[in-house]
């Protein structure tokens, strides 16, 4: 086994690192600033980027680093889902019991999260992750289910959070309306090149090993190999630990890149 050779007490490039041993890069540190903008100002936000770099890990930090005093999250992975599904999605999250008609929970929705704001003093913050798989109608529905008071007001954040697809989508006419109420609007790139080497050290410090054991230009294959996408890092560099842990060679260079590669048809 890899970390045994390595004398790593577990694999540390898995999802299960805890938020507050993620490594902040210059990536996340201006997400994060954007999205406490959005708590201040309220309104809707839209996260984007390729699969893989992190949108999903930054916004579950994000959430969890919220007061429950003053925030309600609720978090709602889209995909094939129907209006009414998304809807009735919906008002569980808020921790209602959906009625059965579409315009009833519609009204539900509505009334508690101005519930949660003008009488608990509670701002719901409302993350639809993976919403460039939404349908076409539950887009148009999103801009009708957030006005309040004829859109005199913002007693919510909500974040919209996708792959590159939904801004394409957000770009034609039909969604001009909710393309215009975007309070912020952020691109998530990954890993910057200058990044990379801090990034994996990190990581493997946090399972015990502090020797740099990649080569200069075993990172700079693996940057070119994954643009920086960390979900891509992470499956690459795991692979390298296991070449290598097979060839009984510490030092990673860019050969055992290469052959890492290969395995994983990257």
């Amino acid at each position: 086994m890899f970390t045994q050779f390595f004398g790593l007490k577990f694999n540390p490039f898995t999802k299960e690192i805890p938020f507050d041993q993620l490594f902040l890069s210059q990536d996340l540190l201006e997400l994060n600033s954007r999205l406490k903008y959005l708590l201040n100002v309220r309104g809707i936000g839209l996260i984007t980027g390729e699969a893989g770099c992190g949108k999903t890990t930054a916004l579950r930090k994000f959430v969890s680093e919220l007061n429950p005093a003053h925030y309600k999250a609720c978090y709602f992975a889209l995909s094939t889902v129907t209006v009414l599904e998304f809807y009735q999605g919906l008002a569980l999250a808020l921790g209602e019991e959906p009625k059965h008609k579409k315009v009833h929970i519609f009204h539900q929705i509505q009334a508690a999260v101005n519930s949660l704001y003008a009488d608990r003093h509670i701002i719901p913050v409302i993350v639809l992750d993976e919403i460039h798989l939404a349908a076409n109608k539950i887009l148009e529905d999103l801009r009708l289910l957030f006005n309040f008071q004829m859109d005199s007001q913002n007693p919510f954040v909500l974040i919209l959070a996708g792959q590159n697809l939904i801004r394409s989508r957000l770009g034609l006419n039909i969604n001009a309306p909710l393309r215009q109420r975007l309070a912020v609007k952020y691109f998530l790139q990954g890993l910057r090149p200058e990044e990379l080497r801090d990034y994996v050290l990190s990581r493997l410090k946090l399972a015990g090993l502090h020797e740099d054991i990649f080569t200069p230009s075993a990172l700079e294959a693996i940057y070119g190999i994954t643009g920086g996408l960390p979900r891509l890092v992470n499956n690459l560099v795991t692979t390298c630990l296991i070449c290598a842990c097979g060839k009984k060679q510490r030092l990673i260079d860019d050969e055992i890149v290469y052959q890492a590669q290969r395995e994983l048809e990257i």
